[in-house]
């Protein structure tokens, strides 16, 4: 049986440290629910080192990134106040084991969740919509991982950065999403590649955190999911998003 404070713990340090580890699943076969109360002992540890819960994130959010991993459902994770990045500004590439960034749409909500909403209900509990870039470092080791693996290190979370506030866009369909690094374009997407519609992201967000007893609060960020594969950054880079009338979002590596 596995001990899920001692796997938290041991996800921890290696973010710390910046020093990756096994997979756990190669040691301890973990099911999905318990590689959930991992995430929620590791976010735990963050929360009594002073850091506050701020949001939520969803992965596996396109049709081809679950087929390839061999799921039928997405997966989520937990935004704490110091992943947050502020626009333009810069963050430490030592910080990081191997980290790769990705083009998303981040909401922020604009009043309590009660539970589970459709995607035509969630769009009155959000007051802004922006670009962001999700900073993803699977703390294992050559970035591979079981989906029990992803999932206890918080579906990879290290740091995410959302650009300006934008008003409500009932229609978040068809808008052209890019990546760069420096000056090259490295991936380009559609916000038809979050499931088809980005508040259907947001409405999976609300039946898995009522699902798994996480409440959405006024104020939350919600990152709705990569519209791209995640690409890899390097010190001394920098990695701008565009999502068309959302604009633009940019983090520096130093």
């Amino acid at each position: 049986m596995a001990n899920i404070s001692e796997i938290a713990q041991s996800l921890h340090q290696a973010a710390h440290q910046t020093k990756p580890i096994a997979q756990i699943s190669l040691q301890y076969p973990l099911s999905l629910d318990e590689a959930y109360q991992v995430q929620k002992a590791l976010i735990d540890l963050r929360l009594q080192e002073g850091e506050t819960l701020i949001g939520l994130k969803m992965g596996f959010t396109s049709e081809a990134k679950m087929q390839q991993m061999g799921v039928h459902d997405l997966i989520w994770g937990r935004l704490t106040s110091a992943m947050l990045i502020p626009n333009n500004n810069t963050t430490a590439r030592s910080m990081y084991i191997h980290p790769r960034v990705e083009p998303e749409i981040c909401f922020r909500i604009a009043k309590d969740i009660p539970g589970e909403l459709n995607e035509t209900e969630v769009i009155d509990y959000v007051d802004a919509v922006a670009t962001a870039i999700e900073i993803i470092d699977s703390r294992y080791e050559n970035f591979k991982f079981s989906l029990e693996d992803v999932v206890a290190d918080n579906c990879s979370s290290i740091g995410f950065v959302v650009g300006d506030w934008m008003p409500v866009q009932k229609n978040l369909n068809d808008l052209p999403m890019s990546l760069r690094i420096d000056e090259n374009t490295v991936a380009q997407g559609s916000s038809n590649d979050i499931m088809n519609n980005p508040w259907r992201s947001l409405a999976a967000a609300t039946r898995l955190a009522t699902q798994y007893g996480e409440p959405i609060k006024k104020g939350m960020y919600i990152m709705a999911g990569a519209a791209t594969n995640a690409e890899f950054i390097q010190a001394n880079q920098t990695a701008s998003a565009t999502v068309a009338s959302l604009g633009e979002v940019t983090v520096s590596f130093k």
